[in-house]
Order: C-alpha cells, then sequence, then structure tokens
C-alpha cells in the first residue's frame, strides 16, 4: 500500500523537479515476471525507476538501510528485500527473490550494489543473471543519466535541476543459457552482456 501511495505522491514530484526526459517505455512487458536492471550512482535511482515504471517494483535493498531512522520505514513499509551484503550465505535472500519472480512480480535490482563513486559503472556481481536464470525471466536495461549529478554520494542535498534522463532497453532473454544458473563462467558472461546494454543506454 505504501509503495503506491510513494509512487503516486513522489512520482509527480520527481518527473516535475528531475527528470527530463523518459525514453523506452514501451519496452516494459504488459506482466511480469521481468527484472528491472539499472546503473546505480545515486539514491535518486530508486525514486526514478519507482516514478516512470508503471508497476509494482521489489528491490533489493542493502541491510544499512534498515538501520537507519529515515529509510528503515520506507524499504520495510514498501517490501524491500533485505540483503545483508557481508554475508556469505543469502539463501533466504535468494528465496524471497525467486518467490517473488515466480508469483509473476517485478525485481529491481543494481548490479553494482552500491552507489557509484565517480558516476561511472563499476565492478558488477552477478546476482541479476542468476536470478534471470533461475526463474527464465528476461531482463529490462535501464540506464539514468543524470542522477549523479542531482545528488551524489559524497553530497548531502539534491541539486534542483530537471537533467535526469531515463532509457529503457529492450528485454534481454537467456534462453541460451537454460540450467545453467550455477555455472560462474555463465552468470559473469549473461551479467556483462546486461551491462553493455545498460553502458549503451547511457552514453558510456
Amino acid at each position: 500500500m505504501l509503495y503506491w501511495i510513494l509512487k503516486k505522491i513522489l512520482g509527480p514530484f520527481f518527473r516535475l523537479i528531475w527528470i527530463k526526459k523518459v525514453e523506452g517505455l514501451e519496452n516494459i512487458p504488459p506482466h511480469g515476471p521481468f527484472i528491472i536492471a539499472a546503473n546505480h550512482s545515486s539514491y535518486f535511482d530508486f525514486f526514478t525507476i519507482v516514478s516512470v515504471i508503471p508497476h509494482r517494483v521489489y528491490f533489493l535493498a542493502a541491510e544499512k538501510f534498515y538501520s537507519s531512522k529515515l529509510w528503515y520505514p520506507i524499504v520495510k513499509l514498501t517490501g524491500q528485500i533485505k540483503v545483508e551484503r557481508k554475508c556469505p550465505d543469502k539463501k533466504a535472500t535468494f528465496e524471497e527473490v525467486y518467490s517473488i519472480l515466480n508469483r509473476k512480480k517485478v525485481l529491481g535490482i543494481f548490479p553494482e550494489g552500491t552507489r557509484s563513486p565517480t558516476g561511472k559503472i563499476g565492478k558488477t556481481y552477478t546476482g541479476v543473471a542468476k536470478f534471470a536464470l533461475g526463474t527464465n525471466s528476461p531482463v529490462i536495461p535501464v540506464g539514468i543519466e543524470g542522477s549523479f549529478e542531482t545528488m551524489s554520494r559524497h553530497d548531502k542535498f539534491p541539486k534542483f535541476k530537471k537533467i535526469i534522463t531515463i532509457r529503457i532497453g529492450s528485454p534481454v532473454q537467456f534462453e541460451k543459457y537454460s540450467g545453467k544458473k550455477n555455472d560462474e563462467k555463465v552468470l559473469r558472461e549473461a551479467t556483462d552482456k546486461i551491462m553493455i546494454e545498460i553502458k549503451r543506454l547511457i552514453n558510456e
């Protein structure tokens, strides 16, 4: 319920103040399951995706948000998926992700795992490919341009400039990798394929 309230209130606000352009909305499937995978350079990335994607998106959220007085009610009441990044056993997280996708819902993930300190795409993790292969879900690459300049991880307050552009690419399918969700080489290859598309969308 809170997710839709945030979307209805913050969505128009973000689009009015910060989001300059949205391209490729026609690439969003009419229903799940599918995975939204985007570059990550600002806290604004979460809100911009919520603002423009018509579906309810379940995001992976780092454990630090659950210990924050500001973020805890948002991630908890909107039903986000907690990730203990330093915990080697991610079984509970994986089960929750698979449950969401198997129920034909939409997962949101930032393959970099954290905000880029430079605005450029950095090291990426293969969880996005593992989830896609494990549930036969397509991945929708999303490129977010301008959010780093709006509010980087070094900034305490956002700049009020309408400069964020969101480009949504065509679905990436992984039928040829079927049954290989535990093959690390395959997962890296699939993840790199996704990131190539995201980089193309932000002209990086």
